[in-house]
């Protein structure tokens, strides 16, 4: 069987990208089509595999710019040969699923989030624009709206990874759509013999992972509170944080692994797809306190893996905290390790496998 999978871009290694190690993993041969690649960005895993990219990597400035072409990539994915490949596997969070499958072949896309920009935060990308541009972009992201909800007839099989994205792709494209959750390679991470004092952040310090509301309360609670992640935005942060707070830069996967080991508990505010950071929380025995909706409502568990808090404010954060410090004895560590190994590798490819497989089956 000959295998195509289809990828945003290759410029760096994020959830998204160690779901592709997965497939890699599961299917070998495939060949991997992307809009712009640099092979020294991404793991071996990847790099083995023969890698084909749009017109787009061609263009100036693509790997440093590659989001100001979203106009192109449409047109870029639908001059894509996929004459002779018999699955094709999309990962969509950006366009992907829009190339054109050959008649005889079967369309799987493994569904991150219908983009974000387009869809349920569409209102919150335009404003960040200037008044000048706003018009243009509101106009190409309204053409986007329909060049995205017409590729979506062009898959055969929606595969989710939350029940969150699962209900977004009901609303958005009128179709259903299997869950399952994100690979994480939960014998990596292991149970730290004795606890520190700290409280844990983890991801980037962009908008909506809401480390600014993480802070605020930390600020109020004086607790330690160790955040590891980078970005230009990050300087803000470390003006904005109290003596309590060590806001760390990028930081080695040991060190990565070692903190979240030795955390009191993962602190999570924000609203995700999925949630790769919460399940090796979790691999490493530690709880989790989280903001109530999201994918994580799918991983963690009230009471056994972790904590929910219901408002997306510093209050209830802080409130969340002060609850768990009360409950902190009953968190059994192993019982949470237990629960993460649901979500290994192995469990995913197996599953992703025998779907793709029943799909052949009833598609002949």
């Amino acid at each position: 069987m000959k295998v195509a999978i289809v990828h945003f871009a290759l410029l760096y290694m994020s959830g998204a990208e160690k779901v592709l190690e997965a497939l890699c993993e599961l299917y070998p041969e495939a060949d991997i089509f992307t809009h712009v690649y640099d092979p020294s960005k991404v793991s071996d895993r990847i790099n083995k595999h023969r890698v084909k990219t749009t017109f787009i990597q061609k263009l100036p400035g693509a790997h440093k710019h590659y989001k100001s072409y979203l106009p192109l990539m449409p047109y870029a994915l639908e001059q894509l040969d996929l004459s002779g490949y018999d699955l094709i596997i999309s990962g969509e969070s950006g366009p992907t699923k829009g190339v054109v499958p050959p008649p005889d072949s079967l369309h799987v896309c493994y569904c991150h989030s219908p983009m974000r920009y387009v869809w349920d935060m569409n209102h919150e990308y335009t404003a960040r624009k200037s008044a000048l541009l706003k018009p243009f972009y509101a106009y190409f992201i309204h053409k986007l709206k329909i060049w995205d909800y017409t590729t979506a007839g062009r898959v055969d099989l929606f595969i989710a990874n939350s029940s969150f994205v699962q209900k977004r792709i009901k609303k958005y494209y009128r179709r259903e759509a299997l869950v399952l959750s994100p690979p994480v390679d939960t014998d990596e991470f292991e149970i730290a013999e004795r606890t520190g004092d700290f409280y844990l952040w983890l991801g980037r310090f962009v908008d909506y992972k809401r480390a600014d509301l993480a802070i605020h309360a930390f600020n109020k609670l004086k607790k330690k509170f160790v955040m590891i992640g980078s970005s230009e935005a990050s300087s803000s942060f470390r003006e904005m944080a109290g003596d309590n707070i060590e806001i760390l830069g990028f930081q080695p996967f040991q060190e990565i692994k070692a903190k979240l080991s030795q955390c009191k508990a993962l602190i999570f505010p924000g609203i995700e797809d999925a949630g790769i950071v919460p399940i090796e929380a979790m691999a490493s025995g530690r709880p989790v306190i989280a903001y109530n909706k999201g994918g994580l409502k799918d991983t963690v568990k009230e009471g056994l893996t972790g904590i929910f808090f219901d408002e997306q404010t510093p209050e209830s954060l802080e409130e969340a905290v002060l609850r768990f410090e009360e409950q902190e004895d009953m968190f059994d560590p192993s019982a949470i390790k237990a629960h993460a190994a649901a979500y290994n590798k192995e469990s995913f490819k197996n599953r992703f496998k025998e779907i793709v497989e029943g799909a052949l089956t009833s598609g002949e």
